[in-house]
C-alpha cells in the first residue's frame, strides 16, 4: 500500500457549509488502493509546521484517478488548505490506515452512523457496501453532504437543536423511527462512539467504529496516537492500540473507552 509523499494537484475545491470544505485531488496511484475508512495525511506549505494534518477519504475516483476529502477548518493548517484553488499542489501521503470491513452476509443489514465531521468517510463506505444501508447522520447545526447519501440507502437525520429531523442524537433518530440493523459501522466525536458501543453490545450487534484522533506519523511509528484497547498492542506490548497503523477503524469490542 502507498506511503510515499506525493505531491498531488487540486482539481476543485467548494465550500459545502460554515467552516467545511470539499476538496478534490488528482492522485491516481492512491485513488487505485483506497478503501473506505483510510486517511490521507496533508502537509501545510508553512516549514514551521511539521505534523500532517491526517484527514478522512470521503470519496474515491479510481476512473478519473482522485480522491475527495471533506474536512472542517480546526486550525492554521486546515484554513491553508481551505484556500488551496484548482491547479495547486499539495504534499500528501496515504492512504494510511485500516478501513471498515465490507463483507456483509446476505439479507443483512447496516447503520451506517456519522456524527459531524465522522461523516464524510461514510459516503464512500455507503457507495461500496453490499446490503441494505440505513444511514443515520448527526449534526451540530448545518447540514453537508446529507442530499449525497440518499441514492444508497434510506437517510435519517438528527440536530442537536432540531431544526432538521429529530431533535437529538443519532441513537434517539435510531430509535424515533425504530430502526433495525444486523451491522453497525460508525465514524464521530468519542461520546457518540462510546454510546454507539453501548447500544452494540446491548442489543449484540456486530460494530466497527473509525476514531478520531489527532494522528502524527501516520504510519504507527510515533505511537502519539495510540488509544485504550481490550487487546495487548503487538507493537507497544501494552493495552494499547495505534488509531493511524491498527485503524482508524476497530471491532467495538476492542476500544476500551474508560
Amino acid at each position: 500500500m502507498a506511503k510515499a509523499l506525493e505531491s498531488a494537484r487540486v482539481t476543485s475545491q467548494i465550500r459545502l457549509a460554515e467552516g467545511v470544505y470539499s476538496m478534490w485531488i488528482e492522485t491516481r496511484q492512491m485513488a487505485e488502493q483506497a478503501t473506505p475508512g483510510q486517511f490521507l495525511s496533508l502537509y501545510s506549505k508553512d516549514s514551521s509546521k511539521l505534523l500532517p494534518r491526517p484527514i478522512s477519504i470521503c470519496e474515491v475516483d479510481k476512473e478519473n484517478g482522485r480522491l475527495r476529502i471533506v474536512y472542517r477548518i480546526l486550525g492554521s493548517g486546515t484554513e491553508e488548505f481551505s484556500h488551496y484553488k484548482e491547479g495547486d499542489l499539495v504534499e500528501i501521503m496515504g492512504p494510511l490506515g485500516n478501513g471498515f470491513p465490507l463483507e456483509v452476509g446476505a439479507g443483512k443489514k447496516a447503520f451506517l452512523i456519522g456524527g459531524g465531521i465522522g461523516i464524510p468517510p461514510m459516503l464512500e463506505l455507503a457507495k461500496q457496501l453490499a446490503c441494505e444501508k440505513q444511514i443515520i447522520l448527526g449534526y451540530r447545526d448545518s447540514l453537508f453532504l446529507n442530499e449525497e447519501f440518499l441514492p444508497y440507502g434510506d437517510t435519517f437525520i438528527a440536530t442537536e437543536d432540531g431544526s432538521q429531523g429529530t431533535k437529538g442524537n443519532v441513537l434517539n433518530a435510531i430509535e424515533e423511527h425504530q430502526l433495525k440493523a444486523d451491522v453497525i459501522y460508525a465514524c464521530g466525536p468519542t461520546p457518540m462512539l462510546k454510546a454507539i458501543k453501548a447500544y452494540a453490545l446491548e442489543h449484540k450487534i456486530e460494530c466497527y467504529l473509525s476514531l478520531e484522533e489527532r494522528m502524527a506519523c501516520g504510519i504507527g511509528a510515533c505511537l502519539a496516537c495510540v488509544c485504550k484497547s481490550t487487546d495487548v498492542d503487538d507493537h507497544s506490548k501494552v493495552k494499547n492500540k495505534r488509531v493511524c497503523k491498527d485503524g482508524p477503524v476497530f471491532r467495538a469490542e476492542e476500544v476500551d473507552f474508560s
